[in-house]
């Protein structure tokens, strides 16, 4: 074991974070804390790391073992650029390699009686540089760097211009270098584009310590952790497995607590009943039954209620109408900044009904095409063309449609001024807005207040045509699963970009990956396009090997994953199109058999009532036709099941 908290207690005024709490991390145990947003996650972190006191309890971290901490924001103000920045993760090799260079160029002047003691220095120097992989640390700080998505352009820009997000990125690195026994990271891969998440998901599996990981990627928590501590509503339980495992044990662990209570308030009601009836036959052996049952009923220790979680989001999405079925055409679509092309000369369709998700690294335009469509900025080249009654609903990842000098009332009635006090209260309150936060300034909002605020305006829109920009930022896991469940339900067609795998594999049916300023088309969710992704890759690697080669075929990268992607597109579609008409066909055989069994059945009932009848049984001739058609409708009958079982299996 590296690391225990014991009894950990603490609360903000009345607001209780974490009461006798406690759990453990073994030795290269990669584990997550999980909960909703609020719940103390980054809390816990900080009174581990000792940047904020406990109120009470224990935090123990075994001896001689070093502690590595990732906050969510990073403050770097060193005058560094970003390589020099990780170097001093280095600190102590670089100055052992200063140490060695400075004793080769001694050795040459030394005389003979020196030479002895500084070459036992030197070669005690050398050992420990090469136990520490002091050869590698160059191509280990370039490996960490563009694993986490910087160009070698990027090394020498100074981190002090940085954004927030890069600053972080350049923290994390300069953590992972130092590669310290146990690392506590919160969010790392916020800022982190698909590649560079996979890039942290492998480095962290293979990692030699500890890894403590707060995070709402659900994905990522699956890949990594084999341990989950969950902080719920105070309490602290750990779970064995992923998340997934985590997921589906707890929501055991919640139904049966709840069965539990539920049985005993039904007995405790009982007993209540009883006890009265009895009492109401004022009978002394009646009154006394009742008392003995009153002194067994006040032996019972009475359940808690498990705490329903009041603060989730619950809401829906609902178009108002109904679109054409060609929903958006993008026809050579281009643009650039700076001179520097994003995308170009893109196309593609979208029709009704479809959850498309939009990925790519970051900087490769994604955000910009959503802007262009929604005529925030205009393309460079192209057009691009809404279908008939078709109604955008825009969620904008910066929240741009939000008013900072309005209140989170004054900004849906503003919008929406049909709506009553109530009926703006309660549509509010169901993204988490109560008594008086309604009234709160917009500028004062946090980022995942601004997004329930802009997720209320979604849902008010009653668009057929969503269009959303990293919907997930911000939201806890629990908001995340309903803001699934809201676009799987919803009737109307979807384009989003987002770098939650695990909510584009939860919702998306197709995916449009932007890369070397092309689309590549995959008709699938996100375990699709892995799969799909290795073919066209050792396509694109083909191609290039191609083109180094004399005389043979010289189509550039791009194109190859592009026809690649428009062949597979084709033939995925025309699969699917077959599949679909052979389906709907079988459906209508099977319906037909299933109409044609209750026809004959109905028959052969009506043949057996009418041979009873004295006309017809006295009459030989009329019996006889009767019993060769009941005789051929069994016939009929018996491949009409044997069809009816066959076709079940299909369409069922």
């Amino acid at each position: 074991m590296i690391l225990a908290c014991h009894n950990l207690n603490k609360a903000f005024g009345d607001q209780i974070i974490v009461k006798n709490g406690s759990f453990h991390i073994e030795d290269r145990e990669k584990a997550a804390l999980v909960g909703v947003n609020g719940a103390g996650k980054s809390t816990i972190l900080k009174m581990i790391v000792g940047e904020m006191p406990l109120d009470s309890g224990d935090v123990i971290l075994t001896r001689d073992k070093s502690l590595g901490y990732l906050a969510q924001t990073q403050a770097l103000q060193s005058g560094n650029t970003i390589i020099e920045e990780v170097r001093t993760a280095k600190a102590d090799i670089i100055e052992l390699e200063k140490q060695i260079r400075t004793i080769e160029l001694e050795l040459k002047h030394l005389a003979s009686e020196e030479l002895e003691s500084r070459l036992e220095t030197y070669n005690r120097l050398t050992a420990s540089f090469e136990h520490q992989n002091g050869y590698a640390y160059q191509s280990e700080l370039v490996g960490v760097l563009k694993g986490l998505g910087f160009e070698e352009s990027d090394f020498h820009k100074p981190v002090d211009t940085l954004s927030g997000g890069q600053k972080t990125r350049v923290s994390l690195g300069k953590l992972l270098l130092t590669q310290p026994d146990i690392l506590l990271l919160d969010e790392p891969t916020n800022h982190l584009d698909l590649n560079s998440i996979s890039w942290l998901e492998t480095y962290l599996l293979n990692y030699s310590g500890a890894v403590l990981i707060v995070s709402h990627d659900r994905y990522f928590l699956n890949r990594v952790v084999s341990k989950v501590i969950d902080v719920d509503h105070g309490e602290i339980m750990m779970y064995s497995g992923n998340y997934r495992d985590f997921s589906m044990k707890k929501q055991q662990l919640r139904d049966a607590r709840m069965k539990e209570y539920l049985n005993q308030q039904r007995e405790i009601k009982h007993q209540e009943a009883v006890i009265e009836k009895l009492k109401s036959f004022n009978r002394e052996k009646s009154i006394k039954r009742a008392e003995s049952r009153e002194k067994m009923l006040d032996k019972i220790t009475p359940l808690e209620k498990p705490v329903n979680h009041d603060l989730e989001l619950h809401f829906s999405l609902e178009p108002s109408s109904i679109s054409g079925n060609d929903v958006l055409s993008v026809e050579h679509l281009s643009k650039g900044f700076d001179n520097t092309p994003l995308f170009s000369d893109i196309s593609f369709e979208i029709q009704r009904g479809e959850h498309v998700a939009v990925i790519g690294d970051n900087g490769t335009g994604k955000t910009t095409l959503l802007k262009i469509l929604n005529q925030v900025i205009s393309a460079d080249e192209g057009l691009f063309k809404l279908g008939s009654n078709v109604h955008i609903g825009y969620y904008d990842q910066e929240h741009h449609v939000l008013h900072s000098d309005k209140s989170i009332f004054d900004e849906i009635s503003d919008d929406y001024p049909n709506l009553t006090n109530t009926q703006i209260r309660n549509t509010l309150a169901a993204f988490q807005f109560a008594g008086e936060d309604v009234y709160k300034m917009i500028r004062d909002l946090s980022g995942g207040e601004r997004g329930r605020v802009s997720l209320a305006k979604l849902m008010l829109s009653e668009a057929n045509f969503l269009i959303l920009d990293e919907p997930t930022n911000h939201l806890d896991i629990t908001s995340k699963e309903i803001l699934e469940q809201a676009l799987n339900d919803y009737t109307g067609t979807i384009l989003y970009v987002s770098h939650d795998r695990y909510f584009i594999n939860q919702t998306a049916t197709r995916i449009l990956e932007l890369v070397n300023q092309k689309f590549v088309n995959y008709i699938g969710n996100y375990d699709y396009y892995l799969e799909k992704k290795d073919i066209l890759t050792a396509a694109y690697t083909n191609s290039a090997n191609a083109q180094m080669i004399p005389g043979t075929a010289s189509a550039s990268p791009a194109s190859v994953l592009s026809a690649s992607s428009e062949s597979d597109t084709k033939l995925d579609w025309q699969a699917q199109k077959e599949a679909q008409a052979n389906l709907r066909k079988q459906q209508n055989e099977f319906k037909k058999v299933e109409e044609r069994i209750a026809e004959l059945e109905t028959r052969n009932t009506q043949i057996d009532q009418d041979m009873m009848l004295e006309e017809v049984y006295t009459n030989s001739v009329k019996c006889q036709e009767l019993a060769d058609e009941k005789h051929t409708n069994e016939q009929e009958l018996e491949t009409l099941y044997e069809q009816w079982e066959e076709l079940a299996e299909v369409v069922n």
